[in-house]
């Protein structure tokens, strides 16, 4: 089996883009790349073969998720993840911080947005204090109850590694306090000590696991919204030998690109930077531009199966009664399955038939628009073009964004 290793091939001249490849024990990532999102060792409503099929190089599953559900134990028993869920490629863990201080902490389904809110700054403070109650955080780790069942459970750096160490993706995630985009900067900064701290123990348990030279393990930069507190997490983290390194936390959304500069311009240019749980068109533009090498999110998945299609022109809410008669592919030009074999109109009555197919093969629509947009960005620094495919496709994709 090939080690861990990344090569940048290409760089762009105005800004801190590149296009490379990281190479893993099961295959090649080809960067920038978008990385599908299987949560539970299964990508929602596709066989891996679908997968596959849309281009996907990689495949990210929860660490937090696949412990409560079936448990390492079983996974490691079937030989490891890419056996348990018959994915031969490349794979990622993260490290279950932010599922721990999102569902464990009784945020709610969809979790803490990555992204601050319109709402006022002061109750979304009272609204966490109160919620977050529901995990308790300390020193050494942090104790939570179940989504599923309530039950009582505890997780530190030392056991989330040995819980991926025996998932035994690829590539891995240091253990983390993903704080609230709503968290002031004093709670940040303690948080962000805590986060150091535990980015030591993850790789100091990381080493002595037989396990140190089969996986990658990235560090995580912290920070929140603050811009000096995103500076010293990078200066740290950057000082530790991990392979590669996470950026996690909330962000500004219209300080994105920004915020990544910042960081990446601490961070070393040698190493691969993945942004997480973060995936929406402008985002790959931000973050690509600002030195990130892959992605990961859910959202063409999530809105997927809620009716809501990617196209080269913007969203498209299938539930549009102009849709019932539309015989045209859902994105022309789009060479996904969905787009080659079935029309709007048969994805509209899917859908409104409640009939589970209709998540299928939006799902397939969307990731397929996802993975091969960052794709051609790819190809488009390849080719010392980056600014004018950037320019072209927002020319089409700005004129119908809201439309729904």
């Amino acid at each position: 089996m090939k080690s861990f290793s990344f090569k940048i091939e290409q760089t762009d001249a105005s800004s801190l883009a590149r296009a490379g490849k990281i190479d893993t024990p099961h295959g090649q990532i080809e960067t920038p790349a978008f990385i599908v999102v299987g949560t539970k060792a299964t990508v929602k409503a596709l066989t891996v073969e679908q997968v596959r099929t849309l281009g996907a190089q990689c495949i990210l599953a929860n660490t937090y998720h696949l412990y409560l559900e079936p448990g390492e134990e079983i996974i490691e028993t079937a030989g490891g993840l890419h056996q348990f869920m018959n994915w031969s490629g490349p794979t990622m863990t993260d490290s279950g911080g932010f599922q721990v201080f999102s569902l464990g902490a009784a945020y709610g389904e969809g979790g803490i947005s990555k992204f601050t809110s319109g709402e006022s700054m002061d109750n979304q403070i009272n609204k966490t204090s109160i919620e977050k109650k529901l995990a308790k955080v300390d020193e050494e780790g942090v104790t939570f109850r179940s989504h599923i069942d309530g039950s009582e459970h505890r997780l530190t750096p030392e056991h989330s590694m040995a819980i991926q160490h025996k998932l035994g993706a690829d590539i891995i995630f240091a253990f983390d306090e993903c704080t609230s985009p709503t968290a002031s900067y004093d709670y940040q900064i303690q948080a962000l000590r805590r986060t150091h701290n535990w980015a030591k123990r993850s790789l100091e348990a990381h080493l002595a696991s037989k396990q140190a030279s089969k996986q990658a393990l990235y560090g995580i930069v912290q920070g929140g919204r603050f811009t000096d507190l995103r500076q010293q997490s990078a200066q740290f983290i950057s000082s530790l030998d991990f392979a590669g390194f996470g950026i996690g936390g909330s962000f500004h959304k219209d300080d994105l690109g920004e915020s990544l500069a910042t960081v990446n311009q601490v961070l070393p240019a040698d190493k691969p930077k993945h942004l997480l749980g973060i995936g929406e068109p402008e985002d790959f533009f931000a973050g690509i531009e600002n030195g990130i090498d892959t992605f990961d999110c859910v959202i063409p998945t999530r809105m997927a199966r809620n009716g809501t299609l990617q196209t080269a022109t913007g969203r498209l809410n299938i539930f549009r009664a102009e849709y019932r008669r539309d015989f045209s592919p859902l994105d022309n030009g789009c060479s996904c399955y969905t787009c080659t074999h079935y029309t709007r109109a048969y994805l509209s009555h899917l859908f409104r038939a409640k009939e589970m197919l209709g998540a299928t093969l939006a799902s397939i629509h969307n990731l397929y628009f996802s993975v091969n947009l960052v794709k051609n960005i790819r190809l488009a620094i390849l080719d010392n073009r980056l600014s004018q495919f950037k320019e072209e496709f927002f020319q089409k994709y700005k004129k119908n964004k809201l439309v729904n």
